[in-house]
């Protein structure tokens, strides 16, 4: 399939998910209805046909919730496939590097000191506190073991990955001895938080951490040459005229910053940044300048779709995003882990 057309059906579709994601939810809005509302709300021009109740409904809460899952979406499938790619391992995703980790660290830290030792900022800051926290130690974390996996200079990659490995636990570990320390309302806060939402999206949120999504989503693309040499290796690389340490750097830098703005304003959400990259490359092949746009859209698709499903499920409750993405992702990549885990061994 050429890939025109792959990036022509992944925006149709998209456009379709968003306005069936508009409409649905504990109010059912007729897709005639957000047609409809969408000009107005917009400013171009307000038809007579209009429910007032449907434009509240769809400015308050439904848009700035759909952008922002087509934002974390984009952010998270197009780290995954940076990241897979300065790993040089399909099985590699942003978590390897502590943004998660860190983010939840810093997040549970905040959830239980609220009302306490962080009650003047929490008072200051109200809501943006938690998002500010969770992108700071994702941020954090990250650095973290980029230092660790330095020597004489040069980061190594698979030292990035012990490092990895150990933060994560750490963070776990004193994430989990927090939440054993809260009380019943703070923990159920860290929970949900650690299970992944986007209900408290508003436009504020929007004008928050989109350009912390946006700058990655339109550099990382730009790297895809760079990251194809890179895959046949450092010395390769190198030879070929490239920079292999200024490389790594900016692919962490902007991976990083685009899934640390994500996790820090929709909690933890699974297997998009791993899962994503791996059917973006079944469909359309491994190069980096097809892959990295492609998972942006794919990854933006969905959770566009994921978060519909969590919406209409069960209503009128809502079920954590991390649980729809983990029930349809892992049983796919477990199918394809199969089907292809002669490529992977080799």
């Amino acid at each position: 399939m050429k890939r025109n057309t792959i990036y022509l059906l992944l925006i149709i579709g998209i456009v379709l998910s968003v306005l069936i994601s508009m409409s649905l939810g504990a109010m059912k809005i007729p897709l005639g209805q957000v047609a409809l509302s969408l000009p107005d709300i917009l400013g171009i021009y307000k038809s007579p046909q209009l429910d007032e109740q449907y434009i509240n409904v769809l400015t308050v809460v439904r848009i700035p919730r759909v952008l922002l899952c087509v934002l974390v979406g984009a952010a998270l499938g197009i780290s995954g496939a940076a990241i897979q790619g300065i790993f040089r391992n399909p099985l590699a995703e942003p978590g390897l590097v502590g943004i998660s980790a860190g983010a939840s660290l810093a997040s549970a830290i905040v959830l239980t000191l609220s009302l306490t030792l962080l009650s003047g900022l929490s008072n200051y800051l109200g809501h943006y506190l938690l998002t500010i926290s969770a992108f700071a130690g994702a941020v954090a974390a990250a650095l973290m073991i980029y230092r660790i996996s330095k020597t004489g200079g040069t980061p190594h990659i698979t030292t990035m990955l012990l490092a990895g490995i150990a933060i994560n636990a750490l963070a776990g570990a004193l994430t989990g001895l927090i939440s054993f320390l809260a009380d019943d309302q703070q923990l159920r806060s860290i929970t949900f938080w650690m299970l992944g939402s986007l209900a408290g999206a508003t436009f504020e949120t929007l004008i928050t951490v989109g350009p912390f999504i946006l700058i990655p989503v339109i550099v990382l693309p730009m790297m895809g040459k760079k990251l194809n040499a890179f895959a046949l290796g450092e010395a390769q690389a190198q030879a070929l005229g490239m920079q292999p340490n200024q490389i790594k750097r900016r692919v962490i830098i902007l991976s990083t910053m685009a899934v640390g703005a994500a996790v820090s304003v929709s909690g933890i959400i699974g297997f998009v940044g791993l899962l994503v990259p791996h059917i973006v490359r079944l469909i359309g092949g491994v190069d980096h300048r097809y892959v990295l746009p492609a998972s942006a859209l794919t990854g933006a698709l969905m959770l566009t779709l994921a978060d519909t499903l969590s919406r209409i499920l069960m209503p009128p409750m809502e079920l954590p995003i991390g649980v729809i993405t983990a029930l349809l992702g892992a049983p796919v990549f477990i199918s394809i882990l199969i089907r292809d885990k002669k490529k992977l061994v080799h």
